[in-house]
């Protein structure tokens, strides 16, 4: 059984479910010492508790201390079975990080799966959905096709939020021996990560957002608004940011931009995408134009640190890059997040990553 410090560096909720995805595709079964215990609110939060309900859907597996507040987990995978999952979180609880679990998994099932998530779309310390969408899952475009579409935003409190994302796998672990072959086909197989250039800004887009009882307000049209105005004052290209409304149970709003680069000038490369995101959320009190200057100067900063992956993407695309090997990325920062998940993966696949902290390179083998 790998032995896992919960405690490490940032040690929060994401050592657990990088984890939790790890060990089910490799099944290898791991215990987890100390869960976020620096945290007002130490051990296992309701999120976490989900993630590990999901996984046992999907392949069976065999928890010990799944309980809220819990500071150990012991965890041990079977088989991965494809299917598709309905989850409810029942709170504003994060769907994009349930996902750090549960996406990887799925990704390499035997079979297409749907996943329908209710919960938090938009919420605090957690990538809000058109990142996941529009940032993220262009990267893993490689492994399976996947379609992320939004139903319904949910914010904090309440949540309700629900989102439903297709998967259609292009390699499949149960079709080899075990995950030391799988891993060997997808090195010889899937192209590597080489992101160490910007190259060329094509364009900026956005989604704005609020609940329908902002709209008399403007509020999204004066987020998307701020952003526009400051980034058209600093960069010469296109710039859409679009502005929408939907019923949500609490109110809330906010606003995710992404800007896309290319090696070429003259077009988009699908393939080997090139996106940095930046987001704010609106809260009680806060101007929405301070929400759209928040994201606005967010963004910039990334785009000016000439590194074509952001701080947020940077620890997300860590276990990707270990399944296909041979890859490089240079990053707007290295976090502590980063550095946690980095250790986290090294547990179930080796002393693989080395890590250029002058340059803000991260390499793997």
């Amino acid at each position: 059984m790998i032995s896992i410090n919960g405690d490490y560096l940032e040690g929060g909720g994401q050592i657990c479910r990088t984890a939790l995805a790890l060990s089910t595709i490799t099944k290898k079964p791991f215990g987890i010492n100390d869960i976020r215990k620096g945290r007002k609110d130490s051990g296992l939060k309701s999120q976490h508790l989900y993630c590990v309900k999901s996984l046992q859907q999907l392949c069976d597996a065999v928890a010990e201390g799944a309980e809220l507040g819990s500071l150990t987990l012991k965890y041990y995978p079977k088989k991965i079975v494809a299917k598709n999952l309905n989850i409810n979180i029942e709170t504003a609880g994060s769907i994009t990080l349930l996902m750090q679990a549960l996406l990887l998994p799925s990704m390499f099932a035997s079979k297409p799966m749907t996943i329908t998530i209710t919960g938090g779309t938009d919420t605090k310390w957690s990538q809000p959905f058109d990142y996941f969408s529009n940032v993220l899952l262009p990267q893993l475009q490689r492994f399976a096709k996947i379609d992320a579409r939004l139903l319904k935003r949910g914010y904090y409190p309440k949540g309700n939020g629900k989102v439903e994302i297709k998967i259609n796998p292009k390699y499949k672990l149960n079709d080899f021996s075990g995950f030391e072959e799988f891993h060997a086909h997808l090195k010889q197989n899937v192209n590597p990560y080489h992101l160490d250039e910007q190259h060329y800004l094509i364009q900026i887009k956005g989604v704005s957002h609020a609940s329908k009882a902002l709209e008399n307000a403007r509020v999204a049209e004066r987020q998307a608004h701020s952003a526009q105005a400051i980034l058209g004052k600093k960069f010469s290209v296109s710039i859409k940011i679009s502005s929408e409304y939907q019923e949500t149970l609490s109110i809330g709003s906010g606003i995710t931009l992404w800007a896309i680069f290319s090696k070429n000038k003259d077009d988009i490369d699908e393939n080997n995408p090139i996106r940095l995101g930046a987001d704010s959320l609106g809260e009680q009190g806060k101007r929405a134009e301070i929400v759209g200057e928040e994201a606005a100067q967010s963004l910039i900063r990334e785009i000016e640190s000439k590194a074509p992956v952001d701080r947020h993407l940077a620890d997300q695309i860590l276990p990707f890059m270990a399944l296909v090997g041979n890859s490089r990325i240079k990053v707007s920062e290295i976090t502590n997040h980063c550095r946690t998940n980095i250790y986290t993966i090294q547990q179930f696949m080796g002393e693989i990553f080395s890590v250029d902290e002058q340059n803000r390179i991260i390499s793997v083998k």
